[in-house]
């Protein structure tokens, strides 16, 4: 089971203002509208890649998942402003820790929709993921189960 990365509202993929995550090519995706710019680690696991511009991080869940965070739609232009990352590459962390603080007025005055995406990159290895329904959610909330 993996936790929402921020809290918000998850919205359906269709609603995702970017092909790619949309159309889920990079992997079973949920989405949601932050409510605060604060993204969470959603289980246990470490950090194989925490973007340099701040906007996405890759982590790897003690189960074996690989997941994408990625916060805002194109945010990779705004250079790194409005991103604060409080990991590093290596690091271990564990469900709720902050990973990243994003400035949602920041990515909106840069002209970007900040809806965050948390990918499982790795989908193929799974016999079942199920993503939550649309609707309210908190870094307590369940959002993905994964089955092999």
């Amino acid at each position: 089971m993996l936790n929402a990365p921020v809290n918000g509202k998850i919205i359906p993929n269709d609603q995702i203002a970017d092909d790619t995550f949309a159309a889920e090519f990079l992997g079973k995706t949920v989405a949601i509208e932050p409510a605060d710019g604060i993204i969470t680690a959603p289980c246990d696991g470490e950090i194989v890649s925490i973007f340099k511009t701040g906007h996405a991080v890759c982590i790897l869940t003690d189960g074996g998942a690989e997941l994408l965070i990625h916060i805002g739609i194109d945010t990779v232009k705004m250079d790194g402003t409005g991103f604060t990352k409080k990991v590093s590459d290596g690091a271990k962390v564990h469900a709720g820790d902050v990973l990243i603080e994003a400035d949602l007025n920041a990515i909106k005055e840069a002209g970007h929709p900040a809806t965050t995406m948390m990918i499982l990159t790795n989908t193929d290895l799974y016999d079942s993921v199920e993503c939550a329904a649309p609707g309210t959610v908190t870094g307590k909330s369940s959002v993905m189960k994964l089955t092999k």
